[in-house]
């Protein structure tokens, strides 16, 4: 099935996961209904990164709503005790999480993703505007609520995503901004804290949802 088939059933058949009864936070090796759904879409022909290398997790987390759901992140194994702490560290403080969806469930489109705040972590993809392979694409970064933390280009002034234009500028002085991360924020501070780079950091852009190892 093609990936945009796929993309399309998924679309239809996958909502986040309501937790009802207790918390979640696990890694394993990665199922083989998991590996199946990603052929072809965050996992194309010629990947370089084994299986053996990946880990699916899933995790409690609390949306801008205060409900809770279950939710499925692909990522390197040697991240994945990491994104264990961190995440359970989140869901603990009620930090607000819009959407944890596998990237497969937008057709492995990270601009779909993107513009649907989805957290996510691994995608075999090149970074925007380059030939050079994100640090996706081994599953050793993430970005956390994407739409409400873009990308901003300095010089040029793009956005990614762009329907997240209004929440890229002035950010310092700004508190209107829902989840939003900078260094007083307790998601930067964990990341930090398990030796993960932050991209708000960064000089010639700000990717201010993204965090890497």
């Amino acid at each position: 099935m093609g990936c945009c088939l796929r993309y399309l059933l998924l679309l239809m058949l996958s909502f986040p996961a309501v937790v009802s009864n207790g918390q979640v936070f696990t890694s394993v090796e990665m199922p083989d209904s998991i590996w199946t759904k990603m052929q072809g879409c965050s996992y194309p022909q010629g990947c370089e990164v084994p299986r053996s290398d990946l880990r699916y997790l899933e995790l409690s987390y609390v949306d801008f709503e205060g409900h809770e759901h279950l939710g499925q992140m692909v990522c390197n194994r040697h991240i994945a005790d990491d994104l264990l702490y961190i995440f359970r560290r989140l869901y603990e403080a009620s930090y607000p999480i819009a959407s944890m969806r596998l990237i497969d469930d937008y057709g492995a489109d990270d601009a779909r993703s993107m513009a649907a705040n989805n957290t996510s972590c691994f995608c075999y993809r090149r970074v925007a505007g380059s030939t050079a392979l994100s640090k996706h694409s081994r599953g050793m970064a993430v970005d956390v609520n994407p739409l409400y933390n873009p990308c901003v280009y300095v010089r040029s002034g793009r956005v990614l995503p762009p329907e997240g234009r209004a929440y890229a500028h002035g950010r310092d002085r700004r508190k209107d901004i829902p989840g939003k991360i900078d260094t007083a924020d307790l998601c930067y501070r964990l990341f930090v804290s398990r030796g993960f780079r932050w991209g708000g950091s960064w000089r010639s852009l700000k990717d201010y949802q993204h965090f890497e190892k």
